[in-house]
């Protein structure tokens, strides 16, 4: 009988992998109150909505009632004081979309950065369903962006995370088969279909290919939903300065280079450090919290202290 090869966990996951992460989704939160440290507070940030309210009646004013409830309209018509009676909805919808684009398979040190993004939407996905709240997702890659509509069950966290498994073990290295501008286009084509109001939206991602389109498709999302910033990268993303030597390969060819190589070291401070940059420039921009993770340390204690866990 023949088996199947042993994958690196560094460099792929699995579901079973992806399974055990239930154990380690505890001491975070995506709820309002957020502890002073947590990456969701703070002036700069939008603070989030929490689940929505559903009406329930209109009743007379009674001693104790909240007078920002008050509805004046009504109010002036009968002569008597009436409030609107409002209860907070049981669930909420989860989001979460997961980049499993070919520029996410990369990693210099630790885990390749699309593991990173899978173990992050398995956290999340199974603490959301522990909250009492739906989870739904778009999981995409270079050339499709699949949505999978919201539901509250053990049964389906492992339906999208076998998804993310089965997208995740698709990449290799090479060139991406569509350009990651239109990736992400795709990514926000399928959002706009499936992200219905007042939803948390967490966006998994290194952030490459974002452009002027796609920042009116993060606007749009912001206007009437909470939106939250997973970034993703690698060390040596942000400074080719520590690596001494390195063979990179496309699949195709290897190159040998140096980070202490001047030019090479300014291009690609240019380019790539730059690109990091801009894209958390543009949730600033809108005030969405960013949290960011690199390709080293254990994701769920990342995730743990992005969001104030002492």
């Amino acid at each position: 009988m023949e088996t199947k090869p042993t994958l690196d966990p560094d460099i792929y996951t699995d579901l079973k992998a992806l399974r055990l992460l239930k154990y380690k989704a505890h001491g975070f939160d995506f709820l309002p109150n957020q502890p002073i440290n947590s990456a969701l507070t703070g002036r700069h940030v939008s603070k989030l909505r929490g689940r929505g309210l559903n009406f329930e009646e209109m009743r007379h004013y009674q001693i104790g009632d909240d007078i920002r409830t008050m509805d004046w309209k009504v109010t002036n018509r009968t002569g008597k004081p009436h409030v609107k009676i409002f209860s907070e909805e049981r669930e909420r919808n989860v989001y979460v979309m997961v980049d499993q684009r070919t520029s996410m398979f990369f990693g210099s040190t630790g885990r390749m950065k699309s593991v990173v993004a899978a173990e992050i939407a398995a956290l999340i996905a199974w603490k959301v369903i522990d909250s009492t709240d739906r989870v739904g997702a778009i999981i995409y890659n270079d050339s499709t962006a699949l949505p999978i509509s919201p539901q509250r069950s053990a049964n389906h966290v492992l339906k999208i995370l076998n998804e993310i498994a089965s997208k995740n073990q698709q990449l290799k290295a090479g060139k991406a088969q569509d350009t990651q501008s239109n990736s992400f286009a795709k990514l926000f084509h399928q959002a706009q279909r499936l992200v219905e109001h007042d939803g948390l939206v967490i966006l998994i991602t290194d952030g490459y290919g974002y452009n002027e389109r796609s920042e009116e498709q993060i606007k749009a999302l912001c206007l009437h939903n909470d939106v939250v910033l997973c970034h993703v990268t690698d060390p040596l993303e942000h400074d080719l300065a520590t690596l001494n030597k390195m063979v990179l390969s496309d699949g195709h060819l290897q190159l040998s280079v140096s980070g202490q190589e001047a030019q090479l070291r300014d291009a690609f401070a240019k380019d790539v450090v730059q690109a990091i940059d801009d894209f958390t420039a543009v949730a600033m921009k809108y005030r969405i919290p960013v949290l960011p993770f690199n390709t080293v340390d254990p994701t769920d204690v990342q995730l743990r202290k992005a969001l104030g866990a002492s």
